[in-house]
């Protein structure tokens, strides 16, 4: 029996299926989607913070417990803790998933043009909204 898969919403660069299985993890059902009431930090890296009327995009995957584990326990990822919220897919489905976050109390940290530049290739190369792919700085 293989382990249990649960849903991950990823909205940085590892909304990449190329980056995930870099890391030896193996995203299964990807699906577009985007989260309402958050808005997408760029700092080192980047984090969604609670925002009335924004809109976050990125990518669904089902993963194990382990390969979540993993992805987060890194240097510079163990501050990010998970947090279930609903997402809805670009055909309109609504589904709980877990996201993993930076406290949003978190002293902001300057931004990282490199690491923007590399986000929008990818929610370009995703084919994601233009002027949310725009406005990410």
């Amino acid at each position: 029996m293989s382990p249990r898969r649960v849903d991950g919403f990823f909205y940085g660069l590892f909304m990449d299926a190329d980056v995930l299985q870099s890391l030896q993890v193996n995203p299964t059902e990807p699906r577009r989607g985007y989260a309402e009431g958050y808005a997408l930090r760029i700092g080192r890296r980047s984090t969604l913070v609670p925002a009335e009327g924004a809109r976050a995009y990125g990518m669904v995957f089902a993963l194990t417990h382990e390969e979540l584990h993993r992805l987060y326990s890194p240097p510079g990822l163990q501050e990010y803790r998970p947090e279930a919220l609903l997402v809805k897919t670009l055909e309109d489905e609504t589904l709980p998933a877990l996201c993993y976050n930076l406290d949003p109390e978190t002293t902001p940290q300057a931004p990282n043009p490199e690491y923007a530049a590399k986000l929008r290739q990818a929610l370009t190369r995703l084919d994601f909204p233009a002027e949310y792919v725009d406005s990410i700085s």
